[in-house]
């Protein structure tokens, strides 16, 4: 089967946009999807955002999971039905062949033979089961991976992103100090400590600046004050 192009980004906004119009669309696999048979169909879902990476959800047919692939991974271009392979002709009849009568030799006196010993059975082979094709997409229902990370630039400003499988479901966003404190302490003592570190650092590099400020205040209020003010 010749390989499939796949969706354009004009394919992707006429597919939801029929989406929208309350239109469940059809696809079909290309040769580049994971785990899937070339030209197998399956039914559009939903679009996921931002549009990076397996963004476009499907329910392949005869299947009730929820998968999500690239636009590369899928087409509109419907595989040509399949041929039927031709039934080979019957073979011709064989001649029938003429029967030789064989007399049997018969032995002055018997001869004892011993019966042929049985052959073992053949142990039986135990078939491998195949390993199923990996899918980064899970199936409905399973809970995906989520990822938290917590970062600070070392003056007192932190931000939490938080990534759902290889979606980012919230973008780096500021959390208060204080926050991260109460938070670190319901984790662990290792987890507790380095954070009580940074937080420490802060603190002193803000009371230094503090400090400064103080001493830069106190001279000009002495500079006006000598002018006369």
């Amino acid at each position: 089967m010749a390989k499939k192009s796949g969706l354009s980004a004009e394919d992707v906004d006429s597919l939801r946009s029929q989406l929208n119009d309350g239109t469940q669309p059809m696809v079909w696999f290309t040769a580049a999807a994971v785990g899937m048979e070339a030209g197998r169909s399956a039914k559009l879902l939903a679009f996921t955002e931002p549009q990076e990476g397996d963004f476009i959800q499907v329910r392949p047919t005869g299947s009730k999971d929820e998968m999500s692939f690239s636009p590369a991974e899928l087409t509109l271009e419907k595989p040509p039905p399949r041929k039927k392979p031709a039934t080979p002709p019957p073979a011709p009849p064989e001649p029938p062949r003429e029967t030789e009568i064989i007399h049997p030799y018969v032995p002055e006196a018997p001869v004892k033979t011993e019966a042929p010993k049985p052959k073992p059975a053949p142990a039986p082979v135990e078939a491998a089961a195949p390993k199923p094709a990996a899918r980064k997409a899970s199936a409905k229902g399973s809970t995906p991976e989520v990822t938290v990370t917590l970062v600070t630039t070392g003056e007192g400003e932190w931000t939490v992103e938080v990534l759902q499988g290889s979606r980012r479901a919230v973008r780096p966003t500021p959390v208060p100090p204080a926050a991260v404190a109460q938070a670190a302490k319901l984790l662990t003592p290792e987890v507790a400590e380095i954070v009580e570190g940074v937080l420490n650092a802060a603190r002193a590099q803000q009371l230094a600046r503090v400090e400064q400020l103080r001493a830069e205040l106190e001279a000009a209020q002495k500079a006006l004050d000598d002018l006369g003010a």
